[in-house]
């Protein structure tokens, strides 16, 4: 009975008297369906006919795609659902989109080449491993419902990136490895026992007829190991030989599949060594160092999913009569009032309105103990409220919420390539090419002067001893464990060449600013008149101040007490009635306009000083201050002692900025300083040689901070500036960074020592291997051990060490004002 022939595009059996067909490649090709002719159509009409030349698999059929996906596209137009998935800049599109329908390499590069030749299409880059589309697109040129129709139309499915289920296919992908590692550790056992007996030293009272038994189970079970377990190493290695590009997968497919099929003759033949178990064994020890190598790359992926699963599916909504409903969270919006009680997530960004509680922000920034939140302070989408019932109003829901950036960065991270793994990736192709070549030479060497079964095995072996994996290994498996680590600490690493370049850093420049200070007032001390109560005339302070939202309002705190009539005269303070008497507080010549009485001079103490007084004269002065942080000084000291270079560079007044220096033991101080004038000086610093490091914060440190070599933004600075910076630092503690010092110069050090094992090992195990002192199965065996100590070895920066996680003094309580005669 014949065959029916197959689907030239999808592989299905095509139906007899079918008339689809399809002229590729210089042939008419049978298809299956007119989906499958339509999709060959589009794919040689859009000028990518050699798409067909380059896959490793049939594509998939475009009917077998789920119907649902079809029907999705007209409504991911509108604004509302584009809301959920897309983020806007102007008329710039960015989306993240999960594909369907890939099957090797090769659909990757068809998805991108055709994207962009879409009208308005600025980027279209595909992450092979995790089947993620990132795609930027002008709105005014194309919507995205074209541009998902037109994956459609080439045979893909498209819809938009969910991190539940990312999650997902990457925990089914592990599960896949995880079996072939786990079958290929079963079988290595057996096929280990079968072949031993076949050894000179273990050949005692073993029949002929035992020994042809023994191969063949040995071959039995070998079998499903190279079919199944292998077949990873196999498709990688087609896939890079048919891309003209030499990996480890081409060595290693050669390895196995040359002793393999060795074996194979052996037992055929009855004659020689069959070397199953050097096949297993490679197998077994390549697929456990891949699988660790995948978990420790993949776990940055995962606790990305794990910062949006923070959020709740739902959450209370206050309406204007003060009751509560249930919404689901996607219907929440930006100045709805929301009541979040003790034990839940915080359902986005928003501003305290009523309550007193502590909240659990350690998932997003690493600070583990709770902070103490009250009427008027931000809280973040994600966090957990503890003790008390909060009502807060919405200041930023979906991808414009603190979460929502830290995820985005973390993507990028992930699709970051430091200088050092580039350069690892380009030795290891090279080394390998030139091994190849050395491997035919000694290879035919062998071959000519001893014997051609012995020049096989020499062969074998030098192919398994020379696969680069290790090396491949060496550092990424480190940099994205350090890179996950700092996150637990607090150090959101955004580019790839932080942790590298921290190590070369020997000038640190630090805003003022809420950078080594809190970037908030506060109320340091009372200077009440004669004759006046301190405690009164802060009550009378704060009646008037709670009704602004200035920041040095929030300096005094709110008051049940509320003043009638405020008004506020910008620049120069509030007025307001309070106890039947009209009270100013502000510049004292703006108070002083109340009587007919002098301004008093303003104190020369340091600090912000304001007035309160009324119409008979003035009643308490008050000075504000921006609180230094205070584990500041602690870094001062230790940069210090790593002997970099600190300058303290701002915006404010140099006598204010001295001081602080003078505090700090800061020899370096610049005040007055504009943003051209920080640029200037970092470039200039630059320009004499020196590696720079930039801590800021707010949109006034942007240029300085992309100028930077790297760049440390504050959790609280502004997007802008989290953009531009090289890392983050979410949580308040600049000690963290002190600790990313410390956990680079650890990477580093791993890296090395991963990078002079593998390149140890191959150097060394190769003249052993061809000389013939190395058998392939003692090849396979210092191979896979390469590999394994490498991820091991870079699984060690996930315990960082005692001294980087100094515990937190507890939350201080607010100052004690002191109260000045």
């Amino acid at each position: 009975m014949a065959h029916p022939t197959p689907c030239y595009h999808c592989g299905e059996p095509v139906p007899a008297g079918s008339s689809w067909c399809v002229s590729i490649l210089g042939q008419q090709r049978a298809m299956c369906c007119p989906g499958c002719q339509a999709v060959a159509e589009a794919i040689i009409a859009g000028g990518l006919e050699s798409y067909y030349s380059h896959r490793t698999e049939n594509s998939i059929n475009p009917e077998a795609l789920p119907q649902a996906l079809q029907d999705e596209l007209e409504m991911l137009d509108r604004s509302d659902v584009q809301q959920r998935y897309v983020r806007s800049e102007g008329d710039q599109q960015h989306i993240q989109l999960l594909i369907e329908g890939i099957s090797c390499a090769a659909c990757g590069w068809l998805i991108e080449k055709r994207l962009r030749q879409m009208p308005g299409v600025a980027e279209a880059i595909l992450n092979l491993g995790n089947n993620r589309l990132t795609l930027s697109w002008d709105s005014t040129d194309t919507k995205l419902s074209a541009l998902l129709a037109e994956l459609k139309r080439i045979g893909y499915a498209a819809h938009p990136y969910e991190p539940d289920q990312a999650s997902a296919q990457i925990a089914q992908e592990n599960r896949r490895y995880l079996r072939r590692l786990g079958l290929a550790g079963l079988m290595f056992m057996q096929v280990m026992m079968a072949t031993m007996a076949l050894w000179d030293g273990f050949n005692q009272d073993l029949t002929p007829e035992m020994a042809v038994t023994l191969r063949w189970a040995a071959l039995l079970m070998t079998t499903p190991v190279v079919l199944y377990s292998c077949i990873p190493f196999f498709r990688g290695g087609w896939r890079d030989l048919k891309n003209r590009r030499l990996s480890m997968d081409v060595s290693v497919s050669l390895a196995i599949g040359a002793t393999y099929l060795a074996g194979i003759w052996a037992t055929l033949t009855n004659s020689g060594e069959v070397y199953f178990d050097s096949v297993v064994m490679f197998a077994f020890f390549l697929l456990a160092g891949r699988y660790l190598e995948r978990r420790a790359r993949q776990r940055t992926v995962e606790s990305t999913a794990k910062l949006v699963n923070l959020l709740p599916p739902s959450t209370l909504r206050v309406d204007d009569q003060g009751r509560t409903q249930r919404i689901m969270l996607d219907e929440v919006r930006t100045g709805d009032l929301l009541e979040v009680k003790p034990g839940e997530s915080i359902p986005a960004d928003g501003i305290i309105t009523r309550g007193v509680s502590s909240v659990d922000e350690s998932a997003l920034s690493g600070e583990y103990l709770p902070l103490t939140k009250q009427l008027g302070d931000r809280v973040t989408a994600g966090t957990l409220n503890v003790e008390g019932p909060l009502q807060i109003q919405v200041s930023a829901i979906g991808e414009q919420t603190r979460l929502s950036a830290i995820v985005r960065l973390l993507d990028r991270a992930q699709s970051d390539k430091p200088r050092l793994a580039h350069l690892a990736d380009r030795v290891a192709q090279y080394f390998l090419l030139t091994v190849l070549l050395a491997i035919v030479v000694v290879g035919a060497a062998w071959w000519w002067l001893v014997s051609g079964d012995k020049a096989f095995w020499i062969i074998i072996a030098m192919l398994v001893a020379a696969c680069p994996c290790a090396l491949s290994l060496a550092t990424p498996t480190a940099l994205t464990t350090a890179t996950g680590s700092l996150h637990k600490l607090g150090l959101l690493i955004t580019r790839g060449h932080v942790l590298e370049g921290l190590n070369k850093v020997d000038t640190v420049i630090l805003d003022k600013t809420g950078t080594l200070t809190e970037g908030r007032m506060t109320l340091e001390r009372i200077q009440p008149f004669a004759g006046q109560d301190p405690d009164h005339v802060l009550e009378l302070a704060r009646a008037i101040e709670s009704h602004s939202e200035h920041p040095i309002a929030r300096a005094f705190g709110r008051s049940a007490r509320q003043a009638d009539s405020v008004t506020s005269h910008p620049g120069l303070g509030l007025e307001g009635l309070c106890e039947g008497r009209l009270l100013r507080i502000g510049k004292p010549g703006y108070v002083a306009q109340l009587g007919s009485w002098d301004a008093p001079a303003i104190p020369a103490e340091p600090g912000q000083w304001l007035l309160l007084g009324d119409a008979q004269g003035p009643l308490a002065w008050f000075v504000l201050n921006d609180r230094l942080r205070r584990d500041a000084p602690q870094l001062i000291q230790s940069l210090k002692a790593r002997g970099l270079r600190v300058v303290l560079l701002s915006g404010d007044h140099t006598p204010v900025v001295e001081r602080m220096a003078g505090e700090l033991g800061i020899a370096e101080a610049i005040g007055n300083a504009t943003p051209a004038d920080k640029l200037a000086f970092v470039q200039q610093q630059q320009a004499a040689g020196a590696t720079v490091l930039m801590l800021g914060d707010g949109v006034n440190d942007v240029p300085v901070l992309a100028s930077a070599n790297i760049s440390i933004a504050m959790g609280e600075a502004s997007d802008l500036a989290k953009t531009s910076a090289d890392a983050v630092l979410l949580s308040s503690q600049l000690q963290v960074l002190s600790d990313a010092f410390v956990v680079a110069r650890r990477t580093r050090r791993i890296m090395l020592q991963n990078l002079f094992w593998a390149s140890a090992y191959n150097l060394g195990a190769l003249p052993l291997a061809a000389l013939g002192l190395v058998t392939p199965a003692l090849a396979a065996a210092g191979m896979s051990a390469s590999s394994l100590l490498v991820v091991l070895n870079a699984l060690r920066l996930s315990r960082l060490p005692q001294h980087t996680r100094r515990p937190r003094s507890a939350p201080q309580p607010a100052p004690i004002l002191e109260h000045s005669p």
